[in-house]
């Protein structure tokens, strides 16, 4: 509950969008810090304590008063602040998105591959989020859920806060029905339809994930819709939403998805655009939680079976 208020409470007094880009909140602990700028330069350390003088001078570091905090401030434990976040040299992401739906309370999108969905990392601006609330000028945008950066297909986005529960609520208690498609070799030695159950942990390097001994906590329907040659496209129902969980199920079964670069081994290559993930968010179905409406959307996207 209390977390819950937490959110609330920053959220009322959250300075405004820019450009797309929401402020980032950080909480001030006890420490030995005499100033906010010695704090910052030491909990973000991938930042210059230089670019944080630049940022606190700019208007870009400010307190729930919503007042500018300068470099100088005397650091005050048990405060918070909101700070907006820069990434110096983005690179450009060409791929758009289609927007298939809109109403006044859900959005859905048709995501590109590489298109990251909400910033992170090296991605601010080049991201589903801050393209569409740039593009539809709607800063109470919010995604309900989230696709990989590599993975196309169906996103959903909450227009308004209040609306925002019942819409998570819906992923929460597995009323959402996700489908997906997949280009991997051909498995003509296994049985499909077919259910993959395992016990999903965290691996590593830290961005993967693993099957581990233990209780079962994903599980993935499995079917064969096409098959060229070596390759298949499959149908992938997750009744589970563990992150990666596709990925690790198809490649557990032997039948890596095409392009996987994190699975069944790590791929330290350089990023080839022209060579995206063969994995494709297809279709989802649900009540909607605030018309009652029975909602049902597919991708406009398609992948495609090589030719040998």
């Amino acid at each position: 509950m209390k977390s819950t208020q937490g959110r609330q409470n920053a959220a009322q007094h959250a300075p405004p969008v820019r450009n797309g880009v929401g402020p980032s909140l950080v909480g001030l602990p006890n420490g030995p810090w005499a100033t906010v700028l010695d704090f910052l330069a030491e909990r973000f350390t991938a930042i210059p304590r230089a670019d944080w003088v630049q940022r606190m001078a700019s208007g870009l570091v400010v307190n729930f008063a919503g007042q500018p905090v300068a470099p100088n401030a005397p650091y005050q434990a048990h405060t918070r602040l909101f700070y907006y976040r820069e990434v110096q040299a983005e690179a450009p992401i060409h791929a758009e998105a289609t927007i298939l739906f809109q109403d006044k309370h859900l959005l859905v999108a048709d995501k590109p591959h590489f298109l990251p969905t909400v910033p992170g990392g090296q991605y601010l601006t080049q991201t589903l989020l801050v393209k569409l609330k740039q593009q539809l000028g709607i800063d109470s945008l919010a995604p309900l859920h989230r696709l990989d950066r590599e993975t196309a297909g169906i996103t959903l986005f909450a227009l308004r806060p209040e609306d925002r529960n019942a819409y998570h609520a819906l992923f929460r208690d597995r009323l959402v029905t996700k489908y997906y498609e997949a280009i991997a070799p051909a498995r003509p030695d296994l049985v499909f339809p077919r259910v993959h159950r395992s016990c999903m942990a965290q691996g590593e390097p830290f961005f993967r994930f693993c099957e581990a001994e233990g209780e079962v906590n994903s599980e993935t329907e499995m079917c064969v819709l096409e098959q060229r040659g070596a390759w298949a496209r499959y149908g992938l129902a997750p009744h589970t939403g563990k992150r990666h969980q596709l990925r690790v199920h198809m490649a557990a079964i032997g039948a890596p998805i095409r392009n996987d670069r994190f699975y069944p081994v790590v791929d330290n290559s350089p990023e080839d655009m022209e060579q995206p993930l063969q994995l494709l968010a297809r279709a989802v179905q649900f009540t909607d939680p605030i018309t009652g409406e029975a909602r049902s959307f597919t991708s406009t996207r398609r992948l495609m079976l090589p030719d040998a």
